[in-house]
C-alpha cells in the first residue's frame, strides 16, 4: 500500500544498542530515509527494545549516544514508533519511558504492521 504513491518504509530493529555496529546503522537508514521525505514507521523488537531505555550512558565504552539519534526523530517527521509489547514485558522495558513517544504493539498488530508495508529494512 502506497501513501499518495509514496512506498512506505518500515525499519525493524532487532539489536541491543551497543553490542555491535548494528543499532547504530539502523537508526541512521531511519534517519536517512525520512531526510529523503519517505514515510518512515519504526519497530523495536526482541533486544532492539533495550535501545528505549532512558537515562543510558556509553561514554564509558567511547560510542555516542543512541538517546541521541532516538531524539532527533521528531525533526525528521519519524512520528510512528513502536514497540514489541512481548519483548519490551520480557526485558523490563517501560515503553512510558522511553526517549519518544512509542505506541506498542502485540503479536497481532506487529503483523499488521509489516503487512501494511510496501518495504522492510531488518538489523
Amino acid at each position: 500500500m502506497a501513501t499518495a504513491d509514496r512506498p512506505r518504509l518500515l525499519v525493524v530493529i532487532r539489536h541491543t544498542p551497543y553490542g555491535s555496529g548494528l543499532a547504530r546503522a539502523s537508526l541512521d537508514a531511519a534517519l536517512a530515509a525520512a531526510a529523503f521525505d519517505q514515510p518512515i514507521q519504526v519497530l523495536f523488537m526482541g533486544d532492539g527494545v533495550l535501545q528505549l531505555v532512558p537515562g543510558q550512558d556509553s561514554s564509558a565504552i567511547g560510542l555516542r549516544n543512541i538517546a541521541r539519534l532516538l531524539g532527533s526523530f521528531p525533526l525528521y517527521d519519524i512520528e510512528h514508533v513502536y514497540i514489541d509489547e512481548e519483548a519490551a514485558g520480557r526485558l523490563g522495558v517501560d515503553p512510558s519511558k522511553a526517549p519518544l513517544p512509542t505506541r506498542t504493539l502485540n503479536a497481532a498488530g506487529i503483523h499488521a504492521l509489516m503487512d501494511s508495508c510496501d518495504h522492510l529494512l531488518s538489523f
